[in-house]
């Protein structure tokens, strides 16, 4: 049985302001002495290093899409261990799922899973009354998915405030958070989100610092605590990373590509590996050329020695005695729906 509190965090649509309350709460929890675990519906690599900076805990995916929903309650379990609270950030739109695959994958989804109640963040500019029907609808869309209250973000003054939460009124879901109109926390990105925390550094520590403030002055961190504990217990057993090799079974040096430049990784396929006894070797940048990596469509150029070329990473690697093991091969584990996330199932 798992009894962790927890919250999902969601929005009506993208942009609404769902990382800036995630990472936020995350952080202001933390600051208050609570262990806090830390979740991103999909397979978003972005948004969890913010999480771990405001956690000090692994940003961890719960992915219905590449995992299977059967595996989002024992992972989820498996992060949350020992924790006081998990916050799971949601992805777009509360009901925006797979493409053409009704729910599958969506925040909705993930939360029913998890039986978790739901925190709506709405964005507030440029609206008033209207802002209850949308609430309304939301939570009246799908019967299992509980909406428990609002935070409304970009609130523009002392009287918009005032006329939201009249709104809000009348359809019964408390207000949980006003935060107020200003200038965008420094979180830039691009066309795939967030610019990555390996990226930016410092700023990326300030940014997050920024987001707790913002969150713990507008939010009542109380009432969204007692609502996380609202959460019934989950009978799902934690996902355990187990692997048995047979007697006299080959231990591999396993090459895993870490530094900036490839950043995006589930946190379990190193949890695999070690449970696998398999000796793993960062392939990280170093002083010399330069070598392309890291999230799709963006080019980072990072010092490697002189002496090695993209094209030849592999053959130096196997020369080092790493195995390049395909991932439906690392530790057991089998592809799922053609992707490498397919670690957590090893062992079944």
């Amino acid at each position: 049985m798992v009894s962790v509190p927890r919250l999902v965090i969601a929005a009506p649509a993208s942009n609404s302001g769902k990382t800036t309350v995630a990472t936020g709460l995350m952080a202001a929890f933390a600051a208050r002495g609570l262990a806090v675990s830390p979740h991103k519906v999909g397979p978003d690599y972005i948004d969890p290093g913010y999480h771990s900076l405001a956690t000090g805990r692994p940003g961890r995916n719960l992915d219905a899409y590449m995992c299977g929903t059967d595996l989002v309650a024992p992972l989820f379990a498996h992060g949350s261990a020992g924790c006081d609270l998990a916050v799971v950030e949601g992805v777009m739109g509360l009901y925006d799922g797979a493409s053409g695959q009704g729910e599958l994958a969506s925040t909705a989804q993930v939360a029913k899973l998890l039986k978790a109640p739901v925190v709506l963040v709405v964005d507030a500019s440029s609206q008033s009354r209207s802002v209850a029907a949308l609430v309304h609808g939301f939570a009246s869309w799908d019967p299992e998915v509980r909406i428990g209250g609002v935070i409304l973000n970009k609130v523009a003054s002392d009287r918009h405030e005032a006329l939201l939460r009249d709104a809000l009124d009348e359809s019964g879901l408390p207000v949980l958070g006003v935060i107020r109109r200003a200038p965008q926390v420094a979180t830039p990105s691009r066309h795939l989100g967030l610019v990555p925390v390996a990226e930016r550094q410092s700023d990326a520590v300030d940014a997050v610092r920024a987001m707790g403030e913002r969150v713990r002055a507008g939010c009542d961190l109380d009432a969204l605590l007692a609502l996380a504990r609202t959460a019934p217990a989950l009978a799902d057993e934690p996902w355990e990373p187990a692997y048995a090799p047979g007697p006299g079974a080959e231990k591999p040096v396993v090459a895993v590509a870490g530094g900036a430049a490839f950043t995006f990784a589930y946190a379990e396929h190193a949890e695999l590996l070690t449970a696998a006894r398999c000796g793993g070797r960062d392939l990280r940048s170093a002083a010399g050329r330069e070598a392309a990596g890291g999230n799709g469509g963006a080019r980072h150029r990072r010092r490697v020695p002189g002496d090695v070329r993209p094209r030849t990473v592999g053959q130096r690697a196997v020369a080092a005695g790493c195995h390049g093991t395909g991932p439906e091969r690392c530790a057991g584990g089998r592809r799922v729906r053609g992707s490498a996330v397919s670690g957590p199932r090893a062992g079944r």
